[in-house]
């Protein structure tokens, strides 16, 4: 029977969270720009150079393998940005601003 390696330059914290090995990235992150941006591992590794192409593809590969679970948080975390967006579409600052004169330019 064969055992299945951990993938390597990724590993989960105490609270089940994945990131990138010898970083403060977590994968959930590069999944994001990936969605975003549409960008490739060459173009990520462009935009963050501070990662290695083998991270860039290991926590594509650790999306790919949990991607039900990664994109259901990537949604949740929409709907809260949403939420608190409409909460504070007339927040007494705004209200305040509003009524600021305007400046030209």
């Amino acid at each position: 029977m064969l055992t299945p390696e951990p993938i390597a330059h990724i590993y989960l914290d105490a609270a089940g969270v994945a990131w990138i090995d010898r970083t403060r990235i977590k994968v959930i992150e590069v999944a994001k720009d990936h969605l975003a941006y549409g960008w490739g591992a060459e173009e990520m590794h462009r935009q963050h150079p501070d990662l290695s192409l083998a991270q860039i593809h290991a926590a594509l590969g650790y999306y790919y393998d949990h991607q039900v679970e990664f994109d259901r948080q990537i949604a949740e975390s929409v709907a809260r940005v949403e939420e608190l967006a409409a909460a504070t579409a007339d927040s007494p600052l705004r209200r305040r601003l509003r009524l600021l004169p305007k400046q030209s330019a």
